[in-house]
């Protein structure tokens, strides 16, 4: 699509100093694109909850492997990571050093030394202060093992809340009700592991009813819109009953 050239061109004439790009897809990928050009920077979205999804842990050391200034985004997950869930606190209470979920989330990105830079959405000025005084604290590799090994355990806690084990495989798709299978057990279950109902309700009406479906094939792709024709069950590896959790999908978000 010429990307590569409109970007050499972008640089020769001034419009811009250095060529990045930004990130949400699959690891191959990934590491396809930054062979693909002399990149300077590239932006990813990195948490403790998402070391094995998109780019990840290996897509972040394969980025400063090939010397890029690499940008965190969402390193609390949208908010996700700072609410209020008593099991979690839990965790957290056992830790030598008390801080706030905030700033637990912060530190294990900047503990990383291959990250350059982390964005933080802030909504007040003190919130500003605050993030800024978690930084200076934030330095790579300055969290202890016992430490990390809380960050493991409050995982491990997010991850027994989930309630469709859906590896997002897509080997059943597509629906023949244009329903958006993996996407509605996603957000079904990110609403579920944070204790977000309002939050997640938010992203599955804009993507399964708008960016994602409504876009790009015309058409929703609610959960309600299942028929039980049962076809996806028979495809599915892991022996899922789709049915029924799409039932309790629909329930969840009302539609």
């Amino acid at each position: 699509m010429g990307v590569t050239d409109f970007l050499n061109d972008a640089i020769a004439d001034g419009r811009i100093k250095y060529a990045g790009f930004s990130f949400h897809d699959e690891l191959a990928l990934f590491k396809e694109i930054v062979d693909a050009y002399d990149w300077t920077f590239c932006q990813i979205q990195y948490n403790f909850m998402d070391e094995q999804n998109q780019a990840g842990t290996e897509g972040l050391k394969y980025a400063a492997d090939h010397d890029l200034g690499i940008v965190v985004m969402e390193p609390l997950r949208g908010g996700m990571l700072t609410k209020d869930i008593p099991a979690i606190n839990e965790i957290w209470k056992k830790a030598p050093a008390q801080r706030s979920l905030s700033e637990w989330g912060l530190r294990w990105v900047w503990n990383h030394p291959e990250v350059t830079v982390v964005l933080s959405g802030m909504s007040s000025f003190e919130q500003v202060r605050q993030n800024v005084a978690y930084a200076e604290s934030g330095l790579p590799n300055s969290l202890s093992q016992e430490e990390l090994n809380l960050f493991k355990d409050a995982e491990t806690e997010y991850k027994k809340r989930i309630k469709v084990p859906c590896t997002g495989c897509r080997y059943y798709m597509p629906c023949t009700s244009n329903v958006s299978i993996p996407e509605c057990f996603e957000m079904y279950n990110e609403g579920c592991m944070f204790d977000a109902p309002d939050a997640a309700s938010i992203k599955y009406n804009f993507v399964i009813g708008g960016m994602l479906t409504g876009i790009l094939t015309g058409s929703p792709g609610f959960a309600s819109q299942c028929e039980e024709c049962g076809d996806c069950e028979e495809k599915c590896p892991q022996g899922i009953p789709i049915r029924e959790h799409l039932k309790k999908v629909a329930d969840y978000f009302g539609r």
